[in-house]
């Protein structure tokens, strides 16, 4: 397994465990409502994810068109919660789709943008995407089980 394989298969599987946690909110109130303390739904930080990924893996790596409107991740609301699985399903195919494309020579390359005003490899800037997205699904993790008094879910494996 390539490098690239290897960090396109713990995007395949967070992603997919983010979607295990977006289909166990039992109804679209609940996906779109936050706790005292907390700014964000789950919703939001589902759709947060969406547009960082497509950003930066999809329009930056992948050389797909998307127009990010970061502000809108976090005040957009209502969206049922199947559109918004579906969402995150073509964002997953995307997402390991483009990073196994990758050769060793562009994940050891400099990421197309300067981030945290350093150059960054392409493969460091991955690993720094891969722990945001899952700094978020714990986040969505936890706010779905306080909000719904549920358990931890079996999630996906590698």
């Amino acid at each position: 397994m390539t490098p690239a394989d290897e960090l396109a298969a713990l995007f395949r599987r967070d992603l997919t465990r983010l979607i295990q946690q977006l289909e166990a909110f039992p109804d679209m109130p609940t996906l779109w409502r936050s706790a005292p303390g907390i700014s964000n739904s789950a919703g939001n930080l589902a759709l947060h994810l969406e547009g960082n990924l497509r950003e930066y893996i999809g329009r930056q790596l992948g050389q797909v068109p998307y127009q990010r409107q970061r502000e809108r991740e976090f005040i957009d609301e209502g969206l049922a919660v199947d559109d918004l699985v579906n969402r995150i399903e073509s964002l997953l195919e995307l997402t390991v789709r483009v990073i196994s494309s990758l050769s060793p020579q562009q994940l050891e390359a400099a990421y197309p943008e300067i981030v945290f005003d350093t150059t960054l490899s392409t493969r460091q800037y991955l690993i720094h995407l891969h722990s945001h997205l899952n700094y978020h699904l714990g986040q969505i993790d936890y706010l779905r089980r306080f909000l719904t008094n549920g358990a931890a879910l079996t999630l996906a494996g590698l």
